[in-house]
């Protein structure tokens, strides 16, 4: 271990939540170690050091576990095992059962059905005949979806009823015979999702639900405060604190929820790490949920998570990159009055690949509007 006094964060992943991680714990005084997998794509240049070998590598596993004091993840798809040999070293947060659930979809929707928590009607299918089975009892549109490492809508498939047996053949053979999901197709009023962080002696706060807009199913807006019923916000944050205590959560989570056209809460899923619906609270709360993961697992009382102004939280995605290698010009929002703008430092851009975000802020939501969809119109992207 380090030096008395001297706390290093071990962060398990190279993205642009490490990176937002990294600066926040650095702020506070703390060393950040980010273990990248060998899988660096730039974002993670803002840790104090780096160790970019593979998450099985053995030797880089007793360096990282010696250097640090705790560790967290900043994405949920890493090796179990990995995890595992982390926690019996030093404290991990979350603890890798937590994780585990979150990076399976079999496991999240067992968890959540198990213990009460409303999510979409569902089956789990592992051969052709249970996939058949699957679709003829829920005898309605659905999503399948690979158990395993899913995210962005990768791993996805939607499907509608009374498909032939040729159809249901062919839609089995595009998983290549893995377990999936076969989850109801829910007619959407809106999404929003709650963060929530939790620290080791149970002190919990949330934050303020956020509204969520995706396109091509990956998220484009998120708008605080939510244009939703008040009984829906309530109950959201509500469900959100159980799931939290639930898990014996340590961190900030993220639970995504729908609202049906029906008038139903339904969890969606849940992320163990920091979130991208959570952005915004880097520049419009009083304590970003960067800081408050940092609190957390460092033993540090929590922070205010008040909201200070309305705001806008959008996706730059690499579609908005001229080439690969040059960045757009950004006047279009370097110039408006309240906005906020983030590059992750990635090396490349890609189409669907999050480059950074921009946060715009004003003294009403209908001022924000107005602000972001003027952004908008600049890189011809459709209207909020």
């Amino acid at each position: 271990m380090e030096t008395e006094g001297e706390l290093w964060i071990g962060v398990l992943g190279g993205g642009q939540l490490g990176r937002m991680l990294s600066l926040d714990a650095r702020r506070m005084g703390y060393k950040v170690l980010a273990w990248t997998g060998g899988d660096r794509s730039g974002a993670a240049a803002t840790a104090d050091q780096l160790l970019d070998e593979p998450f099985d590598d053995q030797a880089a596993l007793k360096k990282f576990t010696e250097k640090v004091n705790v560790a967290t993840v900043e994405f949920e798809n890493l090796p179990q095992a990995t995890l595992e040999a982390v926690e019996q070293h030093i404290p991990l947060y979350p603890n890798s059962e937590a994780v585990s659930i979150c990076q399976h979809r079999e496991r999240e929707k067992a968890f959540l059905s198990e213990n009460g928590f409303s999510c979409a009607k569902f089956r789990i299918a592992k051969d052709l005949e249970s996939f058949k089975s699957g679709l003829l009892q829920l005898n309605a549109d659905v999503i399948v979806k690979t158990a395993e490492f899913g995210y962005d809508g990768k791993g996805q498939l939607k499907l509608t009823s009374g498909l032939s047996d040729l159809e249901i053949n062919e839609a089995w053979k595009s998983f290549g015979g893995g377990r999936v999901v076969i989850e109801e197709c829910i007619s959407l009023e809106t999404e929003v999702s709650v963060l929530v962080v939790r620290n080791n002696d149970g002190q919990v706060a949330t934050y303020d639900p956020v509204e969520n807009i995706h396109r091509n199913h990956i998220l484009d807006v998120s708008i605080v405060p939510a244009r939703i019923p008040d009984n829906f916000l309530s109950e959201a944050k509500r469900l959100a604190l159980e799931i939290s205590e639930s898990l014996n959560y340590v961190g900030v989570l993220a639970v995504e929820f729908f609202i049906s056209s029906d008038g139903r809460l339904l969890v969606n899923e849940i992320a163990p790490r920091p979130h991208n619906s959570g952005h915004h609270t880097i520049n419009a709360c009083v304590c970003s949920q960067f800081e408050n993961q940092a609190r957390a697992i460092s033993g540090v009382p929590l922070g205010s998570t008040r909201l200070l102004s309305p705001v806008i939280m959008m996706n730059l995605l690499g579609d908005l990159w001229p080439e690969k290698h040059s960045s757009p010009d950004w006047s279009a929002i370097t110039n408006i009055p309240g906005a906020s703008l983030h590059l992750y430092g990635k090396r490349e851009a890609r189409k669907g690949r999050k480059m950074g975000h921009v946060s715009i802020l004003g003294k009403t939501l209908e001022e924000v509007i107005l602000k972001i969809n003027s952004v908008r119109e600049e890189f011809k992207l459709p209207k909020v």
